[in-house]
């Protein structure tokens, strides 16, 4: 039963359990660290994109457009704020499972079982180096398509032509400083009642004109727009301040009439619109339109921060072994500032490299280096001595700040004690 001798050694006979047992293991805190995983990445981009969206139907409500311009810009924003959205919900899960393993003594059963913390972080590290060839595809090809198909549908809704309608108490752009609204509409949107139109004249003049009622239609030859008005009043506002008022009958109101929108430029006109391989092929092109310092930081920017991925779990497994006290709100702050500020010495290095005042190998690859060796020392802490955690000194800290500052506030809002005069 202790199986067949090789060279004369017979192995383990548990060893093919050990094996399987570990590997047990490992699904296991993957199914668990996906479950939090994927909800984070939901929450997080559908807050990122909430604001974005509120925006983009005011855009759609001054220019026009159907509501699937709405879902094709926000589709073309996904990839961008994907990539905003990844790193923190991959480190929320992973920080949360490790905590809650240490609550519910999980990690002391594993480790007692023979498992180091290396071993137990290897299912982390290994869906974190799976996010990082998944955030290189992301920000080297799905962001920059994402960027200027959302540009190009933009540019689309802003300088579209005017269909020559109006909808019902809406402002409508009709182009060249022309505005239109009206409060009542029929049915075809070119029967108006209680109509405002305003023209900002080439001259500097503004000419707002009030009327009863309007009637949109085209000139014979479909170049220009009419606009027929009833019982109004033409208010004419001169560059020296002075006003013209005119009361009138009937009024027409002619504008030139754009049947097609001009088309929007080629992808690559910005270094943000260009994929990994379009920016390394820029970087040693000599005849590249393109400044040199803001393709390469752009590159080094990319990859920098795909590459920190597998870097979150020695960061986030040390911190959720010293939160496992009831501590979980502490260490997202805690991580939530780390994150920024890493986010932000990389993106100060690009922006200086932008520039020229400094080179993308130092100035991002430094800020790099330096929270990898941050997050291999924490992590190499962890696992020597996991009693002296230096993130329970911190959390410790913040208990003790919390603590005095509750103290200070009860201690003013409780009343003085005394006779009353």
């Amino acid at each position: 039963m202790g199986g067949c001798a090789v060279n004369g050694v017979v192995p383990p006979p548990d060893r093919h359990y050990k094996l399987h047992s570990t590997r047990l293991i490992d699904r296991y805190i993957l199914a668990e660290t996906l479950k939090p995983l994927f909800a984070s990445l939901l929450v997080v981009l559908v807050a990122l994109l909430m604001e974005r969206l509120l925006r983009l139907f005011d855009l759609l409500a001054n220019h026009g457009g159907p509501f699937d311009m709405v879902i094709r810009l926000v589709a073309n924003l996904v990839p961008h704020y994907l990539g905003l959205a990844l790193p923190a919900a991959f480190f929320i899960s992973m920080f949360i499972i490790v905590a809650r393993m240490g609550e519910d003594n999980e990690l002391d059963a594993l480790q007692s079982a023979g498992l180091s913390v290396p071993r137990i972080a290897r299912s982390f590290v290994a869906l974190g180096m799976a996010l990082m060839v998944f955030s290189i595809i992301l920000f080297g090809y799905l962001q920059p398509y994402g960027r200027y198909g959302y540009s190009a549908i933009y540019h689309m809704v802003v300088n579209a032509a005017w269909n020559a309608t109006v909808p019902q108490a809406s402002f409508v752009d009709a182009g060249e400083g022309v505005t239109i609204s009206a409060d009542m509409v029929d049915v075809t949107g070119r029967r108006l009642e209680k109509v405002f139109v305003q023209q900002d004249r080439d001259n500097g003049e503004r000419w707002v004109t009030t009327a009863v009622t309007g009637a949109l239609a085209a000139s014979p030859d479909r170049q220009r727009v009419l606009l027929t008005l009833h019982d109004g009043v033409q208010v004419r506002l001169l560059p020296d301040g002075r006003r013209q008022v005119m009361e009138f009958a009937e009024l027409t109101l002619d504008k030139p009439f754009r049947m097609v929108t001009e088309p929007f430029r080629e992808r690559g006109g910005s270094e943000r619109e260009l994929t990994l391989h379009e920016l390394w092929s820029e970087m040693h092109d000599p005849q590249s339109i393109l400044p040199h310092a803001k393709v390469a930081s752009e590159l080094h920017a990319r990859l920098a921060r795909a590459l920190s991925l597998p870097l979150l779990p020695l960061l986030a497994v040390p911190m959720g072994m010293a939160a496992k006290r009831a501590r979980r709100g502490q260490g997202i702050a805690l991580a939530t500032v780390i994150l920024i500020l890493y986010h932000h010495l990389v993106q100060l290095g690009e922006s200086l490299g932008d520039v020229g005042r400094l080179s993308p190998v130092v100035g991002i690859w430094v800020p790099f280096a330096l929270f990898s060796l941050l997050c291999a020392w924490l992590f190499h802490r962890a696992d020597i001595r996991p009693g002296e955690n230096p993130f329970a000194a911190m959390f410790d800290t913040i208990d003790a700040a919390t603590g005095f500052v509750k103290r200070l506030f009860r201690r003013r809002r409780k009343k003085p004690e005394g006779g009353r005069p």
